[in-house]
């Protein structure tokens, strides 16, 4: 079952997602980062890659594109806030986006 990050969860697991550029989004428990590509095929094959894992996982980032920038927010809807499932899409976001 899905669970709330704890204070100790959000220091081990958002920390270095902070060091990478992510944040939480504004009004609510959410991560957001904004990835920037060459252009806008770049984008498009980042956002493959990242929907085949997210498939996998069974949780789905909220993103938007615009030509050559991906805006994406994580959170987990199903415990209204942030779970080491955002944690680890994020972790895996960024490895995808090098």
């Amino acid at each position: 079952m899905t669970e709330l990050l704890s204070d100790t969860g959000r220091k081990t697991m958002l920390e270095p997602l902070f060091k990478a550029g992510w944040a939480m989004a504004e009004g609510r428990d959410a991560i957001t980062k904004t990835f920037d590509f060459d252009d806008f095929t770049g984008a498009f094959a980042f956002m493959t890659r990242c929907a085949l894992w997210a498939e996998k996982w069974g949780h789905h980032p909220e993103w938007n594109n615009v030509y050559n920038r991906v805006q994406v927010t994580l959170s987990t809807h199903d415990v209204g806030g942030l779970s080491a499932q955002d944690a680890k899409l994020a972790r895996k976001m960024d490895q995808l986006a090098e």
